[in-house]
């Protein structure tokens, strides 16, 4: 391990993952057009529409746990790029539905099977995409995905650790 990293919080080695993995979708990505934001919301969009789904901006913005603000400053320049097109809906005219175009549902298939191959190489350490550790990783990332943010937040002191447990 690096000596930069050892005895690293996992709060600071989830950071660094996160930021180092962004860097590589958006280089991989850049061919395309797209960044590691856009990305995630076209493959959103993507598997939505598999599913029968026309997302509001705020739904999108909910399943990728990016900001409704975000989601709607990325949509906008997505539909400026032909990918997407945003829509009002009838029934709620305060809600913008999004949907890819043609050019948009290309584009994406090829990101999704650019990030695919960059995901199989970045997670090569754990056995691959299909890798038993790549499976249990994620099942420990999903349960921290899981914490609610709005849960109250009890300060630890030593005090409480000296503590005698009944």
């Amino acid at each position: 391990m690096s000596s930069v990293i050892e005895g690293a919080t996992p709060g600071f080695l989830v950071w660094r993952l996160s930021m180092k993995w962004r860097v590589a979708v958006d280089r991989a990505l850049a061919p395309l057009g797209l960044t590691h934001a856009q990305y995630a919301l076209v493959a959103s969009l993507y598997g939505m529409h598999r599913d029968g789904l026309r997302p509001s901006q705020r739904q999108l913005a909910d399943h990728t746990g990016l900001e409704a603000l975000y989601v709607s400053k990325l949509a906008r320049a997505l539909e400026t790029a032909g990918l997407l097109e945003r829509t009002r809906d009838p029934r709620d005219p305060r809600a913008v539905r999004l949907a890819l175009t043609e050019q948009g549902r290309e584009v994406t298939g090829r990101a999704i099977e650019v990030v695919q191959g960059l995901m199989d190489q970045l997670l090569e350490p754990l056995g691959g995409l299909d890798g038993t550790r790549t499976r249990a990783f994620a099942r420990e990332l999903t349960t921290l995905l899981d914490v609610p943010l709005d849960m109250p937040l009890v300060p630890s002191t030593a005090q409480d650790h000296d503590k005698e447990q009944p």
